[in-house]
């Protein structure tokens, strides 16, 4: 921990950056619940509930492709002011959404709101390795993790609070507060980095992209790693666990709030705990960690309070998991190509949380179990061992300490 408390006094942008990212990340989390709750109370289907979970991810997904070249050329501070904007008009644009009829609104406010998130954290994620080197960088994606996951448990637990006792549409609105917060103090903060002068257009910066992949397999090996993160997209899960098993026992807003809550203590706990033992080659026992405390979480899934437990669990290995990884890619690139490389890795990994999302309400509908559908999440990771050293077997992956 005091690794991460130097880190913040010695980079002063990167204290304002996480700041930032604290208050309009917690802010997100009131409208997740809210929307969720909404679908329930509204008794949506279960593929319903997968398809909006799969729209979280499906917008950055689709404007990654043109997201890395407009990153590699655009000041980095005007991109992320234009993208809070627009997430602060569809955040509000939410309390229009009442009712069965206006299901397609929703589905598009998600979309943009989703793309902008995507679009912004790509542009931090690609700013970073810019102002920071090595294991300062390494710190600070497990910091970056750390709030968003703290970001989660606190926004998760009071947003199940404020939506029980004030409303959804309340949340709504408070999730646009914080917004305009974000906003306001990003406008202030001085960022001062080198913009490469880059002469192709955008359609050559993405070929161009694609020829460096190929060239550095390694990369595209990485990203893929990265990649099976995405089974941890629980959000459709939650919402139909909550639904199926605890409607009777406690409100729909509150379990969510508690479950999502448990899950990112371990989220916070998980990389101060372990962030300094893991290594490239204990990497493969952090996916089999992960797997197995995934398939805890569905043998105890009935129990409302073992799956809070069990939550903890499932969400101590998935920060780590996540960081290094992603800084694994960071350290393996060439400068050049951060943000181009980083909205491709993006991309990958919402692909994968949306086809995640999208197949636990498929499975869902199609008589599957919860347990079920738990368990095989849980096996993928087991996959992402394997694969994962055959890529420390057959390329040559940097140490990110070096």
């Amino acid at each position: 921990m005091k690794e991460y408390i130097r880190l913040l006094r010695e980079e002063k942008v990167f204290r304002q950056l996480s700041i930032i990212q604290l208050i309009s990340y917690f802010g997100a989390w009131f409208s997740n619940v809210a929307i969720y709750t909404l679908l329930i109370e509204l008794h949506v289907l279960a593929s319903i509930v997968g398809f909006v979970a799969m729209l979280n991810f499906l917008a950055g997904v689709i404007q990654a492709p043109l997201s890395g070249p407009v990153i590699d050329r655009m000041s980095p501070k005007k991109l992320m002011l234009i993208l809070i904007a627009v997430e602060i008009t569809a955040t509000v644009s939410l309390i229009f959404v009442t009712r069965l009829s206006d299901l397609l609104l929703l589905y598009v406010l998600i979309f943009f709101k989703m793309a902008a998130a995507s679009f912004y954290f790509t542009t931090e994620m690609s700013l970073l390795p810019k102002i920071l080197h090595g294991s300062k960088l390494q710190r600070a994606n497990e910091l970056h993790s750390i709030i968003w996951s703290l970001s989660y448990t606190l926004g998760m637990a009071v947003s199940g609070f404020v939506v029980y006792w004030f409303g959804i549409k309340t949340a709504f609105l408070l999730d646009a507060f914080m917004f305009v917060i974000a906003f306001g103090l990003l406008f202030k903060t001085e960022i001062k980095i080198e913009m490469l002068h880059i002469e192709e257009n955008i359609f050559l910066m993405m070929k161009e992209t694609f020829v460096y992949l190929k060239r550095e397999p390694k990369a595209l090996h990485l990203m893929l790693i990265h990649s099976f993160v995405g089974l941890t997209a629980f959000d459709a899960l939650v919402a139909l666990m909550v639904d199926e098993y605890y409607a009777s026992i406690l409100a729909a807003s509150l379990a969510l709030g508690l479950l999502h809550s448990a899950r990112a203590v371990g989220l916070v706990i998980g990389p101060v705990i372990i962030g300094k033992w893991i290594t490239n080659q204990r990497l493969i026992y952090v996916f089999i960690a992960q797997g197995l405390a995934v398939w805890l979480w569905a043998f105890v899934m009935h129990n409302f309070y073992l799956s809070l437990a069990a939550s903890v669990v499932v969400g101590f290995f998935t920060t780590t998991l996540w960081s290094y990884s992603y800084t694994l890619l960071q350290k393996n690139i060439d400068a050049k190509y951060y943000g181009r490389i980083v909205a491709y890795n993006d991309m990958l990994f919402l692909s994968s949380a949306a086809f995640t999302s999208y197949m636990i309400g498929f499975l869902a509908t199609h008589s599957f179990s919860l347990e079920l559908i738990t368990a095989i999440m849980g096996s993928g990771f087991f996959i992402g061992a394997i694969y994962y050293k055959y890529v420390l077997r057959t390329q040559k992956i940097k140490e990110i300490s070096l």
